[in-house]
């Protein structure tokens, strides 16, 4: 990875990375939308409530196996072959190494001169 992340070439690989991670966060945020629905039906007497809730979880059951399909089918998630998930995750961890070494404050962050730009 370039550490000159002004330039736009060196994004190469950036928006497929996005998109999974972007992806995947939905995913969880998905799971836990499930698992809270699921605890709130254990909870809830009103039996108009509970039939909101019930059908709150099984739009969200639904939308996560929607969403995995996606993922499954980009090839962002392996979910019946641990060693191709591992591959992944590892790649991940090291991207996310590597953005977290950058230099996000550089002490010369000028591209006068650069650019086709009037004298100044």
């Amino acid at each position: 990875m370039n550490n000159d992340y002004l330039e736009v070439e060196n994004a190469d690989g950036m928006p497929g990375l996005v998109d999974s991670t972007i992806a995947l966060e939905f995913l969880l945020s998905i799971k836990s939308s499930i698992r809270n629905a699921a605890i709130a039906l254990t909870e809830i007497e009103n039996l108009e409530a509970r039939t909101a809730v019930r059908n709150l979880l099984n739009d969200s059951i639904n939308l996560h196996a929607e969403v995995s399909e996606a993922m499954i089918k980009k090839g962002w998630l392996h979910p019946y072959d641990v060693n191709e998930q591992f591959k992944l995750d590892k790649i991940s961890a090291q991207t996310a190494l590597k953005i977290a070494s950058l230099d996000l404050f550089p002490k010369d962050t000028s591209r006068l001169g650069t650019f086709a730009t009037p004298n100044y």
